[in-house]
């Protein structure tokens, strides 16, 4: 597949050459939660063709953005995973994701698909560091068929697909609560009243929860809307 290229010697210009493709930041955000099959990329990428995600793996890797690697037990098996220069590509995707949250996420459509599991780097994008002060916790979450934990530790934040060890705090959500949980469309208090959502654990860093992740107030966007001052 021939490469094409915006011709311009410009920083901005020279990253979409390897990164503006249709389905390549996709890729790039999947594979920052960690290595990833083919088939497990296939999986999350829905409306990605076979051949087409077969020639965007092989330009990502002969642009030194990813390169091969075996699992380790027990999968064994070959996978994808970020060279240094793609993990560097990590807060422009966050950035991208805030930027969303704020002027781009409305109604879910029909025919768009929801993958709780996302929610691995969604949790990143959306992470009040200041508010996560002196707190140390393990937070596991389940929803459905996914399962994914977030360690914080002192205003930081790990985040990683599979249970964890000895979480301090467990929550168990369906996938369509977590939806309208993610969208802002309800919180975790009300889901657990609902009974829809259950949480166990230490209590004090359960309390904490709501106040790490805070999305942005959602705006419309305008033609004729003025840059704030």
């Amino acid at each position: 597949m021939e490469q094409r290229t915006y011709n311009q010697y410009c920083a901005t210009a020279r990253t979409l050459d390897l990164v503006g493709e249709r389905w390549t930041l996709l890729l790039i955000r999947e594979l920052l939660t960690g290595p990833k099959r083919f088939g497990d990329l296939q999986h999350s990428l829905r409306g990605l063709g076979t051949g087409l995600l077969a020639a965007r793996m092989k330009h990502l890797e002969r642009e030194g953005l990813v390169h091969k690697v075996t699992l380790p037990p027990p999968a064994r098996t070959p996978a994808y995973a970020l060279t240094q220069a793609g993990e560097e590509l990590g807060p422009a995707v966050l950035a991208l994701a805030r930027w969303g949250l704020k002027w781009a996420m409305d109604e879910p459509r029909e025919q768009e698909t929801f993958h709780p599991g996302w929610a691995v780097l969604g949790l990143r994008a959306c992470f009040d560091a200041e508010a996560a002060t002196g707190l140390h916790a393990l937070y596991e979450f389940r929803v459905e068929e996914e399962v994914f934990h977030a360690r914080i530790d002192d205003g930081t934040i790990e985040t990683v697909h599979g249970p964890a060890q000895h979480p301090d705090v467990m929550i168990t959500i369906g996938g369509e609560d977590f939806r309208d949980l993610a969208a802002g469309r309800s919180t975790l208090a009300e889901a657990i009243n609902n009974g829809t959502a259950s949480a166990s654990g230490d209590q004090q860093a359960l309390r904490r929860l709501h106040q790490l992740f805070r999305l942005p107030p959602p705006q419309t966007r305008s033609a004729t809307q003025a840059p704030a001052s």
